[in-house]
C-alpha cells in the first residue's frame, strides 16, 4: 500500500521488478495497493519515481511485508494457526490506520489552509469596508459643505 500524502498534484509512478522483467507498473496515481506471490527467487525491486513533476518534492507513505511460508509439518496446534492468522489482522490494522493517518494529515492541511485564506479575504473584505466607508463620509461633507461666495 502507497499513498502521496503531500506535494503538488499528488500523483506518482511506482514500478514492481522482479529479478528479470517488471511485473507491475501504476504510473499518475495518489494512492495504490498491490500484492504478489513472487515466482522467482531474487532480489526484487520496486521504484518510486516523481518524473513528471521532478521540482517538487512529495510525501510518500508505503509498506512491504514479506511472508515467508513455512511448509506445515501436520504438528501444529489449531491454536498456532489461529495466532498466525490473528499477527496477519494486526498487521493489516496497523497498516490501515497508517493510511489514515496519512489521510488525516493531509485534510488537516488542506482546513488549514482554506481557513488561513478566508482569515485573509475577511480581512480584505473588512479593510475594504473600512475604505469605502471613510471614502463615502469624506464626500458627504463636502457635498453637504455650505460654500459662499461674498
Amino acid at each position: 500500500m502507497s499513498q502521496v500524502s503531500s506535494g503538488g498534484n499528488l500523483d506518482i509512478d511506482f514500478a514492481l521488478s522482479d529479478p528479470d522483467v517488471p511485473i507491475y507498473t501504476n504510473m499518475g496515481k495518489d494512492t495504490g495497493t498491490y500484492s504478489f506471490t513472487a515466482d522467482k527467487d531474487g532480489r526484487h525491486t520496486y521504484c518510486f519515481s516523481n518524473a513528471m513533476s521532478y521540482n517538487t518534492d512529495k510525501t510518500i507513505s508505503f509498506n512491504v511485508h514479506g511472508i515467508l511460508y513455512v511448509p506445515d509439518e501436520g504438528h501444529t496446534l489449531p491454536i498456532e494457526h489461529e495466532i498466525r492468522i490473528l499477527a496477519d489482522n494486526v498487521k493489516a490494522v496497523q497498516d490501515e490506520q497508517e493510511y489514515l493517518k496519512a489521510r488525516e494529515r493531509s485534510h488537516r492541511d488542506t482546513a488549514e489552509s482554506t481557513n488561513s485564506r478566508v482569515k485573509w479575504w475577511s480581512m480584505a473584505q473588512a479593510g475594504l469596508l473600512i475604505a469605502t466607508c471613510a471614502w463615502q463620509v469624506y464626500y458627504l461633507k463636502a457635498f453637504f459643505e455650505v460654500k459662499r461666495v461674498i
